[in-house]
């Protein structure tokens, strides 16, 4: 299940992964060789201090000079004249080497007075190279500390190109485009910034970011379906809609197996009226598992089909009605208008939207259209044992803000798993 897209994302997270862990031996070098600099030969260190706490130290020197010096810089000329009129007169004398060196050193020289192009001092280009010079000097103090510590930080530039690769990977497995981008958002905040241990696995931290982001938008809507059921006023009525040939008859026998091991009866209405053949491929499934089956003759009104099973239940004590209806497109207008009848009128507990998960793209378009014209409830997806790619199941929980509730996963009455989203993510991203 989802093999093509577990694949993909498995790549992803091998790529980054590679691409970091070899920035992260060039920080180590650079870290070194910075340190080794700072510390030529013949200079002792304290025993007690690494060269990696060293190079912490030098760095923050290096940061107390670059602020003392500029402090030094702003005192300027101010200082000088003070020093000038606070001092005693003294006898005329010789100019020495001495003198001639300070008064040289006072004198304004042409290029102190130059002027650039848009009339600015040519001391404020050199203040802008100071301002580089400190900003290159604080990124070097900051990874001469994660060095010092054996961290690395993962930045964009480690990302840049992979984000790509994972875009196309996910439109490529049919996941809605708004639904990738919010992925992507999410793995790009969720990794940015993210400081490991050079030693610990990249790999799992790549992972980890993925989960999260896959997690929030497979999990959208997500409500506790056995909860519900033990404590709604009984009879409950679920109500199923949906295309033609999806699956939705076959889901509504294998729900009634499922809620019979949760210690529920229940009772199976035909209310797809209008095609040939219905009362008895459900009546079939009826048989099967030796359910009452609620039928009109073909033509009758759904909602009187429906109605019936509920005053079945209601006088037999059964705890739910499971609700067939006509496969519909949200643009057949009167069986759209019968679906709004059946839920004016029996106001259904819950309507479950069906579809196959190899549909991909088309299904999540249908989701989007059944949810508009009637609200749904939630999803199940039909024939998820064979999508290899899991687009669907990604994509339609985030676009209708309904979770995906079970999963269709073979032709057999016990083929219908809950839809847990932890257990989907795991096994996305698994190894």
């Amino acid at each position: 299940m989802f093999d093509g897209l577990k694949e993909k994302l498995g790549r992803f997270s091998s790529d980054v992964e590679e691409d970091v862990d070899e920035d992260a031996v060039e920080e180590d070098a650079e870290a070194t060789e910075q340190a080794a600099g700072e510390n030529p030969e013949g200079v002792e260190e304290d025993r007690d201090e690494s060269p990696a706490s060293g190079t912490v130290e030098q760095a923050a020197d290096a940061e107390t000079a670059e602020r003392e010096l500029a402090r030094e810089d702003a005192a300027g000329d101010g200082s000088a004249d003070s020093e000038r009129v606070d001092r005693p007169s003294e006898p005329d004398r010789e100019p020495t080497a001495d003198t001639k060196s300070e008064t040289t050193g006072d004198e304004e020289t042409p290029a102190q007075v130059d002027e650039d192009d848009d009339g600015a001092p040519a001391s404020q280009s050199g203040e802008d190279a100071d301002d580089t010079s400190e900003d290159v000097d604080r990124g070097l103090a900051e990874k001469a500390k994660l060095f010092a510590t054996g961290k690395t930080v993962i930045d964009e530039d480690d990302l840049e190109g992979h984000l790509d690769d994972l875009e196309i990977a996910l439109l490529q497995s049919d996941v809605e485009m708004d639904v990738a981008q919010e992925i992507l958002e999410g793995v790009k905040a969720n990794l940015t910034g993210e400081t490991r241990r050079r030693l610990e696995s990249t790999g799992n931290i790549v992972r980890d970011a993925l989960r999260e982001a896959l997690y929030d938008v497979i999990s959208v809507g997500q409500f506790d379906f056995e909860r519900r059921i033990a404590e709604a006023e009984k009879p409950i009525v679920i109500v199923f809609t949906g295309v033609n040939g999806v699956g939705k008859t076959t889901s509504i026998a294998k729900l009634s197996h499922y809620l019979e091991q949760e210690g529920y009866s229940s009772v199976l209405a035909n209310g797809d009226t209008y095609r040939a053949g219905a009362n008895e491929q459900l009546r079939e499934h009826a048989e099967n598992l030796d359910r009452t089956f609620i039928s009109h003759e073909q033509g009758s009104d759904p909602t009187a089909v429906i109605y019936d099973a509920v005053e079945y239940a209601e006088a037999n004590d059964v705890d739910v009605v499971l609700g067939d209806t006509a496969g519909r497109l949200h643009t057949s207008d009167d069986l759209m208008a019968q679906l709004e009848k059946i839920d004016r009128v029996i106001e259904p507990d819950m309507t479950l939207f069906v579809d196959e998960a190899v549909a991909g793209q088309d299904a999540v378009n249908r989701a989007r259209e059944f949810d508009a014209a009637a609200e749904i409830d939630g999803t199940i997806l039909t024939k998820a044992d064979a999508d290899p790619q899991g687009g669907a199941a990604i994509s339609i929980a985030h676009v209708t803000g309904k979770p995906i509730l079970f999963l269709g996963t073979g032709q057999d009455y016990d083929d219908l798993e809950r839809f847990d989203p932890e257990t989907i993510v795991d096994r996305l991203l698994d190894e």
